[in-house]
């Protein structure tokens, strides 16, 4: 087993790599400017989530709704989504974008913020 602990590191540090090169890890810095310049800053988890803690100044849009309700958001206007893990707001960035926003930055987890 002991020598196993090598192996078991690297396969975790190129877990971390492939995490961040595929958009696990956000750019929080370039979020804040967005929303500190007006962006809109979207809240793609369930009301129930939202409830329980959420950025402020953002608005609770869940990702199963936001085609539908898309024209609560401004379309000339960046906007910032999240999200729980990343899985939600990476569709919802996706969808928007889709829709023709053409400002869209997918913080990811909530906790990028």
């Amino acid at each position: 087993m002991r020598e196993m602990l090598p192996w078991i590191g690297l396969v975790v540090v190129l877990a971390g790599f492939a995490w961040m090169m595929l958009g696990g890890a956000k750019d929080s810095a370039a979020a804040h400017e967005l929303v500190s310049g007006g962006a809109a800053l979207v809240d793609v988890r369930t009301p129930a989530e939202f409830a329980s803690g959420h950025i402020d100044g953002a608005r609770n849009i869940p990702v199963d709704q936001i085609a539908a309700r898309s024209k609560e958001i401004d379309k000339t206007q960046p906007v910032v989504v999240y999200c729980r893990s990343g899985a939600r707001s990476a569709a919802a960035a996706n969808t928007l974008r889709g829709l023709g926003f053409s400002r869209v930055e997918d913080l990811g987890a909530m906790s990028n913020w």
